[in-house]
């Protein structure tokens, strides 16, 4: 106890002998009274006190005042800028006389130790001493103030200086291009040159160094045609400076030839030379350049070690790194914080989180800065630790680190382990909300979550939208298969000047995609998409033949992807689906079979394209055999949607023991998808009883669906049962459940048209049903003979066959025949399955009127020509 309160009192002696020292040093250096600078370090001249090199300095003897400067340059050029400024403290305190040099020497130490509180008091005490007038004093102080960032008090002292030369301005132009002025640097180059001062080799580098935009080459290329008129085109700084200039803008050959023509390699050209490799991608001679570097002894700076560090992270070479990171520990850089976020983020993608960590953990609480919190958030989220990436970001606010936008788009990827409206709310009180960085990964958030009102809305209120936003939003409505909104914000952002990206294009086009699509909005974007040279873009060309095969133009979706010249498995599974829905089962099994020959990974996806096939031809063994070698040859674990293909399968082949024998079989609870096939296969083929047990599933499963209702009752129709078909009917009304309304559109000259059916609404009704008139007239002379089962409701006949004549897609026909000029194919679309009277009708009229009609219904595409459809009269 006696011991611990003898260190408190010598603690406490120390502090008032320093306090009583500072009390001393104000008066006697005569500081103004807001000297802040001297409060903060009066330990700085106590030390020096204690440095035995300069206690002959203070005796007062002229050795000492001869001495004084030799040691403050001494110190200056060892970097050791603290002891600058305490050794000076000492000097003024003992009353040794000073000169411009000393000055400028300790003007030099505050601007690279950042004390511009010091250098203010510094600019005081040369005012009332007259240095000012002194070019280098003057200099020193201006290139003080742009260090420390006062770019205006810097500029104007600049402009007070009586005296300026070469090495003023060069001072002056460094300012401003360390404060990222460079529009201002080229301004003053000019300026100098006006006034009759000549550029020198360091004038040319720093002007040089300072150039970016697109035009960076272009006017660096006079800058060195201006440098070589000045005889400095083998100047080492020039030279750096062409070499970094060079590697920004990815030439990355000019920027190696300048290097080789440097007799005088410094450091600084190493370093350029190993930073524009790894900055281009070429890790292998990048590496080469960094292992000569070591051959010739030149020392690599932090930002060199950092760059190699990153170079190892995107090749994942970790023993490299790990000797890298001895290598730092050696050369004295394991305190620089880039090269520590460096290694945090090597590691980290390396999967080696506990050496991450370690070194996060090592950073003091003041060096735990933002950039490495967000570096270790990152990390974890990379390597699958959701979890430990979201503790850390609570951990982070606890801690008072506030995110920056880099943080707030990085654990937003964590969603929905965090709550994207928490970290929105965060985003919006940091005033962060609207930057393109935040909004877009709020965006793509919401987006994903199925939010995409709540996106828009976001989307709406960044301020400076990119294309990545522009994006986000449009692939966001493509999702929701809002067709029109996804085109008009499209239209929207090239109206702004933003040109699409190809992923741009594949989310407009994957829009498109819907049935409720216009054919021709999608042709007019494959246009604009060849216009911009990405049509052939890997996933442009994927979304074009998914659009064109899902829009019923399967022949243009062939023909795109005939000519992919790398094909992903999302274009072989579209093209096979595409064939199976368009009745095209052959085309589809042979690109099943091209695929095999190539050894494509194949997915589910591919084997339910290929058994759908099947299923729309009636190849029930065929069908059974490629589910059987998605199971044994490709291992593919069959989901709800295979076994469902399979019930399809057997279910409209008549084989319903079959299809139920599956259900039984399955190794999970059949879904609403497995009953709702089951139920239609049940209806086909008029069996009752396993109809109503399908319905009974199905309406358990989803009892506000009205399939199951409208099937059942349809099924009751069938048999003449009116009673149960009142039956379920009641119960549908009971319930408040609605029948879906049967309606068709077409489109025509670009325009979109719906109907409903016996719809008399449009303009031209009139016509239409005259149409209809006509037509009724010519397809009984052909042979037809209405369908009446297919209405089933209690009616007489005749009035059946008027129902039947009004079904939608016969009055979407009729408009297309009077709206189009003979021989225009017509495309219908419709939202139910088309009955089979009218699939007999459409023959009809596609022989008579010579037309080639397609119509897609809920199960698949019918090509209809010369009185034949592509389904084989099996749908």
């Amino acid at each position: 106890m006696m011991i611990i309160q003898a260190f408190f009192m010598k603690a406490l002696a120390t502090s008032l002998k320093r306090q009583t020292h500072f009390c001393t040093l104000k008066t006697r250096f005569n500081f103004p009274p807001r000297t802040s600078f001297c409060v903060s370090n009066h330990a700085l001249a106590q030390r020096s006190e204690d440095d035995p090199d300069v206690h002959h300095l203070f005796d007062e003897s002229p050795e000492g005042a001869r001495c004084s400067n030799r040691l403050l340059f001494e110190r200056s050029r060892n970097n050791r800028h603290s002891e600058v400024l305490s050794l000076f403290m000492g000097v003024h305190r003992s009353g040794l006389p000073v000169d411009g040099s000393t000055i400028s020497c300790v003007l030099k130490a505050c601007a690279y130790s950042l004390d511009q509180n010091f250098g203010v008091q510094i600019h005081g005490h040369c005012t009332k001493c007259g240095f000012l007038n002194d070019v280098s004093v003057g200099t020193s102080m201006v290139d003080m103030y742009f260090k420390n960032g006062s770019v205006e008090r810097g500029r104007r002292l600049f402009d007070q200086m009586g005296e300026r030369n070469v090495v003023s301005w060069t001072s002056l132009l460094t300012g401003y291009a360390q404060n990222g002025l460079d529009a201002e640097v080229l301004q003053l180059f000019v300026r100098m040159q006006s006034e009759g001062v000549q550029p020198g080799p360091f004038t040319f580098a720093t002007v040089i160094g300072s150039l970016s935009g697109e035009r960076m080459v272009e006017k660096g290329l006079q800058l060195q045609a201006a440098a070589i008129k000045n005889g400095f085109q083998t100047a080492t700084p020039v030279c750096n400076s062409l070499v970094s200039i060079y590697s920004k803008s990815g030439r990355i050959r000019e920027a190696k030839a300048v290097f080789d023509r440097l007799s005088d390699r410094t450091a600084v050209s190493w370093n350029s030379m190993v930073a524009g490799y790894a900055t281009n991608g070429l890790h292998s001679e990048a590496l080469e350049i960094f292992h000569h570097m070591r051959l010739v002894n030149a020392k690599p700076s932090n930002m060199t070690f950092a760059a190699v560090i990153k170079l190892c992270t995107s090749i994942k070479e970790l023993g490299f790194q790990q000797q890298l990171h001895c290598l730092v520990l050696k050369t004295g850089f394991e305190f620089d914080q880039h090269i520590r976020i460096a290694l945090m983020v090597g590691y980290s993608k390396c999967k080696v989180m506990d050496d991450a960590f370690e070194i996060f953990s090592a950073l003091g609480e003041e060096a735990r800065n933002v950039v490495a919190w967000t570096a270790m958030i990152s990390g974890y989220l990379q390597n699958g630790k959701a979890k430990r990436a979201v503790e850390l970001f609570l951990q982070m606010n606890r801690e008072s680190v506030k995110p920056n936008e880099f943080t707030y788009s990085t654990i937003l990827s964590a969603s929905p382990m965090v709550s994207p409206h928490q970290v929105h709310a965060q985003a919006i009180k940091a005033n962060s909300e609207k930057s393109p960085t935040v909004g877009t990964a709020l965006l793509d958030t919401y987006v994903k979550l199925g939010e995409v009102d709540e996106g828009s809305k976001v989307f709406d209120r960044i301020e400076k939208k990119d294309i990545v936003a522009w994006s986000a939003m449009v692939a966001g409505y493509a999702l929701k298969r809002d067709t029109e909104a996804a085109v008009k914000t499209f239209v929207e952002m090239a109206e702004h000047g933003i040109k699409p990206n190809e992923y741009t294009f594949s989310s407009v086009i994957n829009a498109c995609a819907s049935s409720m699509a216009p054919v021709q909005q999608g042709k007019q974007l494959h246009a604009w998409s060849i216009k911009s040279t990405f049509n052939n873009a890997f996933c442009v060309s994927s979304a074009l033949v998914t659009m064109y095969a899902k829009t019923g133009d399967i022949l243009s979706a062939n023909e795109v992807f005939r000519r992919q010249q790398d094909r992903d498995l999302v274009s072989w599974n579209s093209m096979i689906s595409g064939y199976a829905q368009h009745g095209h089962v052959n085309n589809a099994l042979q690109v099943f079979d091209e695929m095999r020959r190539q050894n494509m990974e194949m997915d589910g996806v591919t084997f339910i394209g290929v058994i759908s096939a099947c299923v729309h031809a009636g190849l029930v063994e065929e069908g059974q055999r490629y589910f059987d070698m998605m199971v044994r040859d490709h291992c593919v674990e069959p989901t709800m949607e295979h076994y469902s293909c399979l019930v399809d399968l057997y279910g409209r082949a008549g084989k319903l023991a079959k299809a139920m024998d599956i259900i039984n079989g399955m190794p999970f609870p059949p879904s609403a998808t497995v009953w709702r096939t089951l139920l239609g296969a049940s209806r086909v083929h008029r069996n009752l009883e396993l109809g109503s047990l399908a319905a009974e599933k199905l309406i358990s499963l989803q009892p506000q669906d009205s399939a199951a209702y409208v099937l059942l009752s349809n099924m009751h129709a069938m048999a003449g049962n009116w009673k149960e078909r009142a039956r379920v009917r009641s119960l549908m009304d009971g319930r408040k459940v609605k029948k879906e309304a049967g309606y068709s559109w077409i489109e025509v000259k670009n325009k979109t048209y719906s109907f409903l059916a016996a719809d008399s609404s449009h303009p031209m009704s009139n016509e239409i049903y005259e149409k209809l008139e006509e037509l009724r007239m010519r397809l009984k002379d052909a042979g037809y003979q209405a369908d009446t089962d297919h209405v089933l409701l209690d009616v007489d006949e005749e009035h059946k066959e008027a129902i039947l004549s009004q079904h939608s897609e016969r009055l979407a026909i009729a408009f297309g025949l009077i709206a189009t000029p003979p021989g225009t194919p017509l495309r219908v679309m419709k939202n139910l399955r088309v009955c089979g009277d009218c699939h007999v009708v459409i023959k009809l009229i596609s022989k008579i009127e010579g037309r080639y009609i397609v119509v897609r219904d809920t199960n698949r595409f019918h090509h209809f020509k010369d009185g034949s459809c592509s389904c084989g009269d099996y749908w």
